[in-house]
């Protein structure tokens, strides 16, 4: 499969502060792909590099087959872009700056109409076409830029925090629109909501301090960085609250297989403990059979996939151990 978005060695100091440092990553045909990475850490950076709205120190990156540096017109008419901060005329409404901006984007004024009409649907803007965009609140402008992103229909869609400032139902619904989007667009997003990535996205590139610090798919990269499935269990027994946790944790330790225990509070005198194994390890058997041969009433025994929260947790915990060793 082709690569739409590639990117090598990638740098930008800004005087005597390095935002990027040689970032390496590449987006397929057709992909939806998180970028992920802690404020300050280089996204919108590397986001505004890739558009065209910010000169790179060094390095190399195209789009649709574009070098960003010296085809930049090129680039912006392959690309539907919308900041973190997206900048919108307020005084114009919501129709009409959509068309202005369909013209500007060079969709032929014969579909001009129907391809403003498309995005009003598709972000759920009819109930304020014809409202002043100052008078909107943040989910609504923010659906705005979202709109003028993909009034041109463009092969290639980045997109800063595309869902701050909305609601539940809006972000449920925005990520629908993205959803749809897989296969047709090919989708550069960030976002600090990692369950809603996890629902986006297949493949992830995980940026911290300005360096790639993973990325691929996600269910690879949990594999690649070891990544357990864990056993959840609830237990009840007739010891106290703090005699039943220390007593289940200390028992469910000793099984052959496990590396660690982590257990909660007893509430009702159930007490939740999930079971970390050493290596790829299914302890489901034997500690069904620890509980029935301890005599513990059963509620819930089943196994948990390691999720993108473990991985990026993972990842930034080994990336600032190894900052802390360079630095001692």
């Amino acid at each position: 499969m082709a690569a739409m978005i590639e990117v090598e060695a990638l740098t930008k100091w800004y005087g005597r502060t390095l935002a990027l440092d040689r970032a390496s990553f590449g987006v397929e045909k057709g992909q939806i792909v998180g970028f992920l990475g802690p404020n300050g850490a280089g996204k919108s950076t590397a986001l505004r590099i890739l558009t065209g709205y910010l000169p790179a120190t060094s390095g190399q990156a195209s789009v649709a087959g574009h070098d960003v540096f010296l085809e930049s017109l090129a680039v912006r008419s392959h690309v539907g872009y919308m900041p973190e901060n997206v900048p919108l005329y307020g005084e114009m409404r919501v129709q009409e700056y959509l068309r202005f901006r369909a013209g500007l984007k060079d969709v032929p004024s014969a579909k001009r109409r129907a391809a403003v009409e498309r995005v009003i649907e598709r972000c759920w803007l009819k109930d304020v076409r014809r409202r002043l965009i100052g008078q909107l609140s943040k989910g609504f402008r923010q659906r705005v830029g979202l709109a003028d992103a993909l009034v041109a229909d463009p092969p290639v869609l980045i997109l800063d925090e595309p869902t701050i400032g909305l609601d539940p139902v809006q972000i449920r619904e925005a990520r629908r629109l993205l959803q749809s989007l897989e296969g047709q667009h090919t989708l550069l997003f960030s976002s600090h909501i990692l369950w809603e990535v996890e629902r986006i996205c297949s493949h992830v590139i995980i940026i911290l301090d300005g360096s790639i610090a993973a990325t691929g798919a996600i269910e690879h990269l949990c594999k690649e960085w070891r990544l357990p499935d864990r056993v959840v269990m609830e237990i009840r027994t007739a010891a106290t609250h703090s005699e039943a946790r220390n007593e289940i944790a200390r028992t469910l330790s000793q099984v052959t297989g496990v590396d660690h225990v982590r257990h909660e509070e007893a509430q009702d005198g159930w007490c939740r403990a999930t079971v970390t194994p050493q290596g790829d390890v299914d302890l489901r058997e034997p500690l069904h059979g620890l509980a029935r041969q301890r005599g513990w009433p059963l509620r819930e025994l089943h196994l948990q996939r390691p999720n993108l929260e473990d991985l990026y947790m993972k990842v930034a915990e080994a990336t600032a151990a190894k900052r802390a060793k360079g630095a001692a």
